[in-house]
């Protein structure tokens, strides 16, 4: 059975007509851009790996958590030490901040982090970092006395609730003030924590990043949240963004020249249409979607043809799998490679989206998550692919062509055109498939497929060929 899925949006939330006409459109809405999630590389690492993100088609590059932070198990660096391993240490440290300066034990100090910045400068690479001021580490008492001092105290770091557990996380009041996983809620709303938090961004700004991840931002109030009883008001978002300054201090530089987004988790009773104000936003329910599809290898085990989101795809930060799903419960972290990679290419085809390619470690297999275990290290050779590096380069070759959806055998074959100006044809199934008579938006003719030299025919606005196993394949109109 054949499918062809309409998706070419001209506008937010308008549907457009699909036309297999002859002439090239260039009508459409879009984002061009792919996002590499070094995710554990140190700073080193990234300014050593430049040229090849550069050269593979990625415009940011986004680092885990510059900030200093806990220092945990005697500050070793393995990823994630089991009892009797040899190098102790977690990952997950650089989460645990105990103050707002630039430079970690885990990825480097700020001269190493300037030195990757310039690297960055040099091959055109902008860089997103991760921040957090949503809480600090765990141990409480291993925050620094140069940030009690700047916030007025160290009872005035923390909500008045900061350090009730969160029991119920559709609860407004207790996700936004309350303690997350054991990590103490920082009064975001103090304006002394803020003067002194934005301090740090602008010093990041002073070095040429270029955007900001904000973890768990959807613990952090909107002005429509329940205050705390030490807040007068929820203006985090405004101070963050720039439309407020503090204590004669504002965003070094306009909000709209940075790419700013918030990982605000799906969930009942999470304002995604409000935080979308201030910033684009994770669509974690989507990457669920895709990798039950990936799973089944069967586009119609879960719809893919809505964004599962209120706000627009436009302003979404999409993946086929975050570090928190692949490290923490392991929930993708039994897709293999091959699997990632063709959903990445379908992510990163699509017309809208901004699409973030997670870099698994080293040397990892689906017996060994970890891989070479080491914090620091480059992650697997997966983000400079062939498949991955073609078809990020085809996101903006195919700049502003509305894009429609096909299937074919059984949903394991996935087209996705845009205008009639290309195609990605994707087998997300382990057997190889032959196509015949699969509709496509593309001209009549004979197509060779940039990565491999396969060749594909279209006649009659109906596209034949072979895909071997899991494989994509990029077809361009002459």
């Amino acid at each position: 059975m054949k499918k062809i899925l309409c998706f070419a949006f001209a506008g937010a939330g308008l549907l457009a007509a699909c036309s297999p006409g002859k002439d090239t459109l260039a009508t459409a809405d879009t984002n061009d851009d792919v996002i590499l999630h070094a995710w554990s590389w140190s700073f080193d690492t990234i300014a050593a790996n430049m040229k090849d993100i550069a050269e593979a088609g990625y415009a940011y590059v986004q680092t885990s958590p510059a900030n200093t932070c806990f220092v945990g198990e005697n500050g070793g660096m393995a990823l994630f030490s089991q009892p009797g391993d040899t190098v102790a240490g977690k990952w997950y440290y650089y989460y645990q901040p105990t103050d707002w300066k630039i430079g970690n034990y885990l990825l480097g100090n700020r001269d190493q982090f300037k030195a990757m910045m310039d690297s960055a400068a040099k091959y055109n690479v902008k860089v997103i970092v991760d921040v957090l001021p949503n809480h600090t580490a765990i141990d409480h008492t291993a925050v620094l006395p140069s940030l009690d001092e700047a916030v007025g105290g160290h009872d005035k770091l923390y909500h008045a609730n900061g350090f009730t557990p969160i029991k119920d996380y559709n609860d407004r009041y207790e996700c936004t003030t309350g303690e997350m996983g054991g990590l103490p809620d920082v009064n975001t709303e103090n304006p002394d924590f803020q003067h002194y938090y934005m301090t740090y961004v602008n010093d990041l700004l002073s070095l040429g990043v270029k955007g900001f991840r904000y973890d768990t931002a959807k613990h952090i109030g909107l002005p429509s949240d329940p205050l705390d009883s030490l807040a007068t008001r929820n203006n985090f978002w405004d101070v963050a963004t720039g439309r407020e300054e503090v204590k004669g201090l504002k965003l070094a530089v306009p909000a709209d020249s940075l790419f700013i987004y918030g990982e605000v988790l799906q969930d009942k009773n999470v304002k995604e249409t409000e935080y979308a104000e201030y910033m684009d936003l994770t669509a974690s329910a989507y990457g669920h979607a895709l990798r039950t599809v990936l799973d089944k290898a069967d586009f119609s085990a879960d719809s893919l043809l809505n964004w599962h989101h209120p706000v627009d795809g436009k302003h979404l930060v999409t993946w086929v799998e975050s570090h928190d799903t692949y490290a923490n419960e392991h929930e993708s972290a039994g897709l293999t490679d091959e699997q990632i990679r063709m959903g990445w290419v379908f992510l990163a085809a699509r017309q809208n989206g901004t699409p973030l390619f997670f870099s698994r470690p080293a040397g990892s297999t689906r017996d060994n998550y970890w891989g070479n275990n080491r914090v620091g290290a480059r992650g697997n050779d997966e983000f400079k692919h062939p498949e991955v590096v073609a078809v990020n380069k085809f996101r903006r070759d195919m700049k502003g062509q509305p894009e429609t959806i096909a299937t074919a055998n059984n949903g394991t074959v996935i087209e996705v055109a845009r205008g009639n100006a290309g195609a990605a044809l994707i087998n997300i199934s382990s057997a190889a498939q032959t196509v015949e008579g699969l509709d496509t938006t593309l001209a009549d003719g004979d197509y060779q497929d940039a990565v491999n030299g396969t060749s594909f025919s279209v006649k009659d606005g109906k596209l034949s060929g072979t895909l071997s196993p899991y494989t994509s394949y990029l077809l361009y109109s002459k």
